[in-house]
C-alpha cells in the first residue's frame, strides 16, 4: 500500500510565507517607479537577431515619453529592452525568476527583483504596468501574452494596450485568431481580436499607448 503524503506540513505554512514575502517586496518596490511598460520576450533572441534591436529601441522609447520598463530580467529580448532603457538613463526593472536554464540576469537593470514563484512575478509585471509590448519569443511568451489578453477581455486588470512587435512573427496566429476562433468556431466575441495591436514600429507603439492615455479608466476588479 502506498502511503498518502500528509494533507499539511510545515513546508507547506513555510511556502505561504515565502509567496507573501515576495508580494510584500514586489509591491514595496514596484509601486514607487511611477508609469512603466511591460515588454515580453524570448531568451533566445541573439544580439543580432532584427527582434533584439527591435526590443531595445522599444526599450530606449519607452524611457524618451516618460515610462520605466520592466522586462524579466534574462537574456535575449528581456536583455535588449532593459538595455535600450538604462542607457537612456531610464527606469530599468527586471523581474527575474528561478529556472533551471536560460534565466541568467542580464547587468542593464537598475531596479532587480529576484521571484521563486511564477504567478506572483505575473502579478508584478501587469499590476503598475500601462501597457504591454510583446516580441517574438516561444511558450513562456505566450503564456505572458495570453494571459494579458485574458485579463483584458475579461475586465480584470486595467485597460492598457496589449501591442505586439513584428508582423511577420504574430501574423499566422492572427490569422488563426480571426479564421478559426473567430469566424469558424465562435468562440471569441467580435470585437476580441481589436484587444490586440500589431505593429513593427516603436513609434507606432508608442502612439498606440498615448491613445489609451488619453481615454484611461482606471475602475477596475485586479
Amino acid at each position: 500500500m502506498v502511503a498518502k503524503a500528509p494533507y499539511h506540513n510545515s513546508e507547506e505554512t513555510w511556502r505561504m510565507f515565502r509567496i507573501q514575502a515576495e508580494f510584500v517586496e514586489g509591491i514595496e518596490t514596484l509601486a514607487s517607479q511611477g508609469p512603466c511598460i511591460s515588454i515580453f520576450g524570448s531568451a533566445r533572441t541573439q544580439p543580432d537577431n532584427p527582434h533584439y534591436a527591435m526590443a531595445e529601441a522599444m526599450g530606449r522609447t519607452c524611457v524618451e515619453n516618460g515610462y520605466g520598463v520592466i522586462t524579466g530580467g534574462g537574456p535575449g529580448i528581456m536583455e535588449a529592452a532593459n538595455k535600450g532603457a538604462f542607457e537612456a538613463k531610464g527606469t530599468s526593472i527586471g523581474l527575474n525568476i528561478d529556472l533551471p536554464f536560460e534565466q541568467t540576469p542580464n547587468p542593464y537593470q537598475n531596479i532587480e527583483l529576484n521571484f521563486r514563484y511564477f504567478f506572483v512575478r505575473k502579478v508584478m509585471f501587469l499590476r503598475w504596468a500601462r501597457a504591454v509590448v510583446v516580441c517574438p519569443g516561444g511558450f513562456g511568451t505566450l503564456d505572458e501574452m495570453f494571459e494579458t489578453l485574458t485579463l483584458i477581455q475579461t475586465k480584470k486588470t486595467p485597460e492598457l494596450p496589449l501591442i505586439l512587435m513584428g508582423k511577420e512573427f504574430w501574423s499566422g496566429m492572427m490569422d488563426w485568431i480571426k479564421e478559426t476562433m473567430l469566424d469558424k468556431a465562435h468562440y471569441i466575441g467580435e470585437l476580441d481580436p481589436d484587444l490586440i495591436h500589431i505593429t513593427d514600429s516603436p513609434d507606432e507603439a508608442m502612439e498606440i499607448i498615448k491613445r489609451f492615455e488619453a481615454n484611461r479608466k482606471e475602475d477596475s476588479n485586479f
